[in-house]
């Protein structure tokens, strides 16, 4: 396939995973409808947005898709990861997904996935650099044991069809990601997998293999996520689970604006800023200093964010 080609290849998969990410969503939500807004970036691309707010089971649920093109500096290229030489006229494509849902209920956890494709193009349009990256991870308020393991189980057999590394790898990596080091490296939730970097030659994959595992990831949560919505819909909860939830989505805005590489990267090049910041919660609560009693739900939740084997 020609690098044109492949693409092209890559975008349309994009696309694709954005629309069945749409329909799932509005599926599982049993009433609201996603609006959608169509921009373009200046200086080159755009991208659809989708969002879902005050849904029938989703509070807030926000799925984008963008192709953009620019400028690559030396100075973004290092941030980015780019092994690219310094060039002067280089420019950078990136085309990916990115979801996040927040549920209404508190025992319903809130779940991020994306997945993303960079290339670094020559002064002679000649690709110089090329890798996908990607992930998803599980935020819960409530501490279900079993959403954890069903969710890590889904992964692990996703990446087993790819490569018998890649679930053990991914994990580490999303578990070490996903951190509020300003807070004691306090962990987002029970993770799932994160990975960035993947390179032709990668575990011995070529670039369309890789492909082929980044959109298996892309349409995962049908099986990963959805049972576990089904699940918890009905559970009742009161005013002490709901007050949790929302100084849980406090720690997820911190980390999405101090740590998220996505939200830094869109910010750097101009990116929709009300797209980059799609992951935030319609409502969240800071409480100064907050204390669990031990055997509480809110003190086996933190717990439960402390990495560990879910597969077994």
């Amino acid at each position: 396939m020609t690098p044109s080609g492949f693409r092209e290849s890559v975008v349309a998969t994009i696309e694709r995973l954005h629309d069945e990410a749409t329909e799932l969503f509005t599926q599982l939500d049993r009433g609201g409808r996603f609006r959608e807004d169509r921009w373009e970036r200046p200086g080159g691309g755009g991208g659809v947005s989708r969002m879902l707010v005050e849904g029938t089971t989703f509070e807030k649920a926000g799925i984008n898709r963008s192709t953009v093109e620019g400028a690559m500096s030396p100075e973004l290229g290092r941030r980015i990861g780019s092994r690219a030489p310094a060039m002067g006229d280089g420019t950078f494509f990136v085309t990916g997904l990115s979801l996040v849902v927040h549920p209404r209920s508190p025992m319903i956890p809130t779940v991020h996935l994306n997945v993303r494709y960079f290339e670094i193009v020559g002064p002679g349009g000649e690709p110089v650099d090329a890798w996908f990256g990607g992930g998803t991870d599980l935020t819960p308020t409530y501490p279900y044991d079993e959403d954890a393991v069903h969710f890590h189980r889904v992964l692990r057999d996703t990446c087993a069809r790819h490569h018998p590394s890649f679930y053990a790898r991914f994990k580490t990596w999303c578990d070490h990601y996903f951190v509020n080091t300003h807070r004691d490296d306090e962990r987002r939730g029970v993770g799932g997998i994160f990975f960035d970097n993947l390179r032709p030659g990668e575990a011995g994959l070529c670039l369309e293999r890789l492909l082929g595992f980044v959109t298996d990831i892309g349409g995962v949560l049908p099986q990963a996520y959805a049972p576990i919505v089904e699940r918890r819909r009905e559970t009742r909860y009161g005013e002490r689970e709901r007050r949790f939830q929302l100084a849980r989505r406090g720690r997820y805005v911190e980390f999405n604006l101090v740590h998220d590489r996505g939200t830094l990267f869109g910010l750097q090049t101009g990116a929709r800023i009300e797209s980059v910041l799609m992951s935030l919660p319609p409502i969240a609560s800071w409480e100064p200093a907050p204390e669990y009693p031990a055997g509480s739900f809110e003190a086996e939740l933190l717990a439960m964010f402390e990495p560990r084997n879910w597969v077994d």
